[in-house]
């Protein structure tokens, strides 16, 4: 929180300053400096206020320093000129050592605010329609989903986890009819299979249990007993994928339950937008009036032929979701959805909320490479790879921290064989091994010494010291980032550098030694840093062993 804290009141500061220099809504960044530079932030006000007015960028730098050190002397030790007029910042330790009480004290409710309980959120994600098991791409989008509910939780958010159960639809038809066709084959037709319908072995074990049980063809609901198998099959892999929902939500609730006068939630939605002009009918059909909103074209909510569009139940839904009281919506959706998002966009806006109501997060698939060779993976053919294989074959840890790697928007290649290394190369087992090792100090230190309460901090004045307590102290920074761009990715990073910065302290400074109160310092530290690896692992759902 240490930098959230200090950018407020250097906007505070250098805002007042730049309005007296005639510049209004200012805006600057607080960035760390290059790892050779010797401070803890550096700013590039001076530079952009001197481009604006004309000025000497230095001599701007120098009247601003002037006003940090009188304004945040409590803050700030030292302030310094580099290059063409960058204000390199150095905190003072004491800021830093509050900052490492805090930790160790809130344990695992550090950086949690009770006030953020007012706003209730919803993260849907994963949704896949319930036609066969979950592939890597799907557990990419429940890694990203699961480890950003955790995240906002953590940051006390009311937060609700929800999957959208697609089981209206054409492709039901085609999965009822795939289950069907297996059944009679199995009962001795000689019945083709179609081409185009599902081919997995998951559908001939959907018949085989319906021909075990020794059920009539007359009497059995072929789609509703093949969502029944797969969701279970679903809900399983996501339990052993560390995945648990708060709510499942069926599309047929909205758009198959009638009320007393016999109307759907669909019928309703779509009512209420013609009601307020923002839906009409043209050529038979009903139409959404989304460019309205920004999007490229108006889209078919009712058909000609009387059908509703997978775009009404969408509008449906989403009202739902605000009549139930949520006030954010967080939607995960495949990249492959992107043209879709304007026009949901549309629809929140045309409910009476804002557009900011609504976050569709993005997400790419995933390429798996074995060896060095790229893993082929198709979809309805059967020969997908699935969310279980990987895990099964990786572990639930290993397969979470690696779709967590990279943004949501980013390509992500998983190298399978790297993800199994007991090494410092697989990421996750080198951020693992800092609450190992710390865990082990902690053992060997009980036949030693005790961790007092009253550790002296200022003991602890190495430049490894500084720069571990100093990563410590961001991890609020970094629940922030992870709020603001809707995206787990960065606590991977944050992590991979903690255990970086970690080893260099492990290596250069010794924890147990002959000096009492340096010792009981240290081992603060590393309690510090249990906290702290153990919550940001936690928060991307991935276990912290004590022994590795």
């Amino acid at each position: 929180m240490i930098k959230q804290q200090l950018t407020e009141k250097l906007e505070e500061i250098i805002g007042k300053y730049a309005k007296e220099k005639g510049i209004e809504n200012f805006v600057f960044s607080v960035e760390e400096p290059p790892k050779n530079i010797a401070a803890d932030f550096a700013v590039n006000a001076a530079m952009l206020i001197a481009k604006k007015i004309k000025a000497n960028p230095r001599n701007i730098a120098a009247e601003i320093i002037d006003l940090i050190l009188s304004g945040m002397g409590d803050i700030i030790n030292k302030a310094d000129i580099a290059g063409a007029g960058f204000i390199n910042l150095h905190l003072k330790d004491e800021v830093l050592f509050d900052e490492l009480k805090k930790i160790v004290s809130e344990k695992d409710k550090y950086g949690s605010k009770a006030s953020n309980n007012k706003e209730k959120i919803m993260v849907e994600f994963v949704s896949a329609n319930p036609t066969g098991p979950l592939h890597i791409g799907h557990g990419r989008g429940a890694a990203i989903g699961d480890s950003l509910a955790r995240i906002l939780k953590h940051l006390g958010y009311n937060t609700t986890k929800e999957y959208y159960l697609n089981d209206v639809g054409n492709q039901m038809l085609v999965l009822a009819e795939s289950a069907r066709v297996r059944y009679l084959q199995l009962m001795g037709d000689e019945v083709p299979f179609p081409a185009d319908h599902y081919q997995g072995d998951y559908i001939k074990d959907i018949a085989k249990r319906l021909v075990d049980e020794g059920r009539n063809i007359d009497e059995i609901d072929f789609k509703k007993e093949a969502v029944k198998d797969i969701l279970a099959t679903i809900e399983i892999d996501l339990k052993d994928f560390a995945v648990e929902f708060d709510n499942w939500f069926s599309e047929g609730a909205i758009a198959l339950d009638q009320d007393k006068n016999g109307k759907t939630e669909v019928d309703k939605a779509c009512e209420y937008l013609v009601s307020k002009g923002d839906a009409y009918v043209k050529d038979d059909a009903l139409w959404l009036a989304s460019t309205k909103f920004g999007d490229d074209k108006d889209r078919v909510l009712k058909r000609s032929d009387g059908r509703y569009t997978y775009l009404a139940s969408d509008v449906a839904y989403h009202k739902n979701k605000f009549e139930r009281g949520f006030t954010k919506l967080v939607n995960l959706w495949g990249a492959d959805h992107h043209g879709y998002v304007a026009r949901i966009n549309a629809c929140v806006q045309m409910l009476g909320f804002p557009k900011e109501a609504l976050k569709v997060v993005l997400y790419q698939l995933v390429s798996l490479v074995r060896n060095g060779q790229p893993v082929a993976m198709s979809t309805r053919t059967g020969e997908f790879i699935t969310l279980k294989e990987v895990v099964d074959e990786v572990g639930k840890d290993a397969c979470r921290f690696f779709f967590l790697l990279r943004a949501p928007d980013s390509q992500l290649e998983f190298d399978l064989e790297l993800a199994k290394k007991q090494s410092s190369e697989n990421p996750v087992f080198y951020v693992q091994y800092v609450n190992a090792r710390c865990n082990s100090i902690f053992r060997e230190s009980k036949s030693r010494t005790d961790i007092t309460k009253n550790a002296d901090f200022s003991l602890l004045n190495t430049k490894e010291e500084r720069a571990l307590i100093k990563q410590l102290t961001a991890f609020c920074d970094t629940l922030s980032l992870c709020e603001k761009t809707m995206s787990p990715h960065h606590f991977t990073s944050y992590l991979i550098e903690l255990a970086d910065i970690y080893h260099k302290f492990y290596e250069k400074c010794r924890v147990l030694s002959d000096d009492s109160a340096l010792t009981s310092a240290r081992l603060k530290l590393i309690e510090a840093v249990c906290v702290i690896i153990k919550n940001g692992l936690g928060l991307l759902g991935v276990s912290t062993p004590e022994k590795m």
